[in-house]
């Protein structure tokens, strides 16, 4: 009897079939380098490399179009690819097919200030977008910490340091444009900051990871420079003092920018690899915004906070180039703690609980690293109760390998036991399927694969994500 994926590879049609028709409609922006190809079916996260059998650059939405089309008509999936930096295998090819990779077209469309509004294509950056904003006295907030393209960030349903104030990816696109299945492409609203005319498809494809329709262009939201900035950060002698001091910190209402959270093993991580000189104890960064004397205020008052759970001192950063080097560290965490375990394969996880369970989810989650002897610094977005594994396991040893699944699962079944996500801020993709189940069930999940069978009959736009 044929295998499941040997029958779905059976259903699939293969872009060599077509190369002819695609090398004249994409020339030189089209190919079957293995080289290439391989860039394109692998990620930094610890899922096996699947790569597709083409890539192609496309440089506007018609180009776009004509590959929708042909590629259903010949039935080839199609994986969208923005920078390449999923961490749950979402560029990954089970069936082959064509890896479409969005960094050509990386224009601003459009520019608002008055609005505080811009339109960017899908493959714009978001350092790009930072460095195309100076100057204008606007910013745009969403950072994760790869330098990842403004689509795959709403496609991913992406957020970032900022979030605790600023949101994520969901409250920061306005509208997006995008080529559905059938070849049309459609917006999904207006620039206006509000409207209640309709379904919010707009909220329907920021999330979809590829798998509803290519976004191709996305109106963001941007915000003032803030007058005055004051960042620095706070040891703390446990973690649970400094997720309580966290907790309370939001719930006083002091509007904190960022809020982000290094265990031990992070801090000692991050002070090899960025040469800080930090105490090598659970540590808070911060960061406020507003004018001079709101942030001294809420400086003051979150250091009178953290002084009733035993934190402290609490160390300003008031320079930029202070402040700049405390959050490049932040940003920098993965690569510190893949250096401070050498050899090692680097599995990368998150989940997302109500605050007031995040105190006891990562105790209990470093109980669990404890007793299966694994290793795993762990950074979090702890004003809206997000961590992340940074999980180091030798590939080699089964044992560790099992007790390293044994960790993931329970990590998962502790998130929902708390109300809380499996994934928080990464998708589900390929790795978090069963997942996706255990924490909505059956009949909701079989709602989004009847909203993906409707527009996607034929399954082309990155099979096997998410379901």
């Amino acid at each position: 009897m044929l295998s499941y994926k040997t029958n779905m590879l059976g259903k699939y049609g293969r872009p060599d079939q077509i190369k002819t028709e695609l090398e004249a409609m994409f020339g030189e922006n089209v190919s079957f380098n293995k080289a290439l190809r391989e860039h394109h079916g692998n990620d930094v996260s610890w899922h096996k490399a699947q790569l597709p059998d083409a890539v192609i650059l496309p440089k506007n939405n018609d180009d776009i179009i004509k590959l929708v089309k042909i590629a259903v008509k010949n039935r080839v999936p199609l994986i969208p690819f923005g920078a390449g930096t999923s961490l749950e295998a979402h560029i990954h090819a089970p069936y082959g097919g064509i890896s479409v990779d969005l960094s050509k077209m990386n224009k601003i469309i459009s520019f608002h200030q008055e609005d505080m509004a811009i339109t960017v294509q899908a493959g714009v950056t978001r350092k790009q977008l930072d460095s195309f904003l100076k100057g204008t006295g606007l910013f745009f907030p969403i950072d994760p910490g790869a330098d990842a393209t403004i689509g795959g960030m709403a496609a991913t349903r992406a957020s970032g340091t900022n979030a605790v104030r600023y949101g994520t990816m969901s409250e920061a696109v306005l509208n997006l444009t995008a080529v559905m299945p059938n070849g049309e492409i459609v917006r999904t609203g207006r620039r206006a900051k509000k409207t209640s005319a309709g379904y919010d498809l707009t909220h329907l494809l920021i999330g979809s990871e590829g798998t509803l329709g290519i976004i191709t262009e996305v109106t963001l939201k941007l915000h003032g420079v803030p007058e005055a900035i004051i960042g620095g950060y706070c040891p703390f002698p446990d973690i649970e003092s400094a997720c309580n001091a966290a907790m309370l910190t939001v719930q006083s209402g002091i509007p904190v920018a960022r809020m982000e959270l290094l265990d031990k093993l992070q801090v000692k991580a991050s002070n090899q690899h960025d040469n800080l000189n930090l105490q090598e104890t659970p540590t808070l960064f911060v960061e406020f915004h507003g004018s001079p004397s709101s942030t001294k205020e809420q400086a003051d008052l979150f250091d009178e906070i953290i002084q009733d759970f035993g934190g402290g001192p609490f160390s300003y950063a008031d320079k930029t180039e202070d402040r700049n080097a405390l959050w490049a560290a932040r940003h920098e965490a993965l690569w510190a703690a893949k250096a401070f375990c050498p050899g090692k394969h680097m599995i990368i996880t998150d989940v997302c609980v109500p605050i007031s369970r995040l105190a006891e989810a990562i105790v209990q989650t470093q109980n669990d690293l404890e007793e299966l002897s694994l290793v795993a610094p762990l950074v979090g977005h702890v004003g809206d109760g997000n961590f992340h594994l940074f999980l180091m396991v030798d590939e080699t040893n089964e044992h560790e390998v099992s007790m390293a699944k044994k960790l993931l699962n329970r990590l998962i079944q502790r998130a929902h036991e708390m109300d809380g996500t499996c994934t928080g801020e990464h998708g589900i993709g390929k790795g978090k399927k069963a997942a996706l189940i255990s924490e909505h069930g059956q009949e909701l999940v079989g709602i989004m694969k009847s909203i993906k069978k409707t527009l996607d009959p034929e399954n082309i736009f990155n099979p096997e994500n998410i379901f």
